[in-house]
């Protein structure tokens, strides 16, 4: 779907196991560095900000890695979950994840990525970002669904402490937008924004 030149690669700057699959599923071929950085929100920071903000900051840090080449056609990621204004990371444990779905439940919430492309080109490194939003609509849980969701062992690493693409599937009444985005990239737009930002810098 997207041919580099000889000359270029890819860097996926995240360490998600749910990208690189979407990556790998859409024939592309790459090395996997993650960035360490601080991902503390920022106070009164909106979670499509917070998200946006991420992405670059992953980014900037793969490009300054004593691993970077300018050769490195870099791309990161950040996704998190908005639910009544709130940002909903990872759960720290079962108790945490409890309350997130319980928060989640029978209600609409945003889902947001911020992808950020970063190509070395004419003495320079440039990057592009995207924000996407996707909306999900859960059907209302009972303490049982929620119970038996969390014996899976899926919450423990998902922001927002679910992961559509397995059993919460069962929880899902309505999805609005991408749903890879969902799942942590937004693959259609990521291969866009890929093709684009090769192409300008090989302009």
């Amino acid at each position: 779907m997207i041919t580099l030149p000889a000359d270029r690669s890819i860097v996926l700057a995240s360490g998600s196991p749910r990208r690189r699959a979407l990556l790998q599923g859409a024939g592309l071929t790459f090395a996997v560095r993650a960035a360490n950085i601080d991902e503390t929100p920022l106070e009164d920071e909106p979670p499509n900000a917070y998200v946006r903000r991420l992405s670059i900051e992953k980014a900037a840090a793969s490009a300054a890695s004593p691993l970077a080449s300018t050769a490195d056609v870099i791309v990161a990621a950040d996704t998190t979950v908005e639910a009544q204004g709130l940002i909903l990371e990872k759960p720290l444990d079962d108790d945490d994840a409890y309350g997130m779905l319980r928060r989640l439940s029978g209600r609409t919430h945003q889902v947001h990525t911020g992808v950020t492309v970063s190509v070395a080109g004419n003495g320079a490194r440039r990057s592009s970002t995207i924000l996407v939003t996707t909306e999900v609509t859960f059907v209302p849980l009972t303490d049982d669904m929620i119970d038996w969701y969390l014996a899976t062992g899926e919450a423990d690493d998902k922001a927002g402490a679910y992961g559509i693409q397995g059993a919460a599937a069962a929880f899902v009444e309505r999805v609005d937008g991408s749903v890879t985005n969902v799942i942590g990239l937004p693959l259609a737009e990521t291969l866009d924004l890929l093709r684009n930002a090769v192409g300008e810098a090989a302009a």
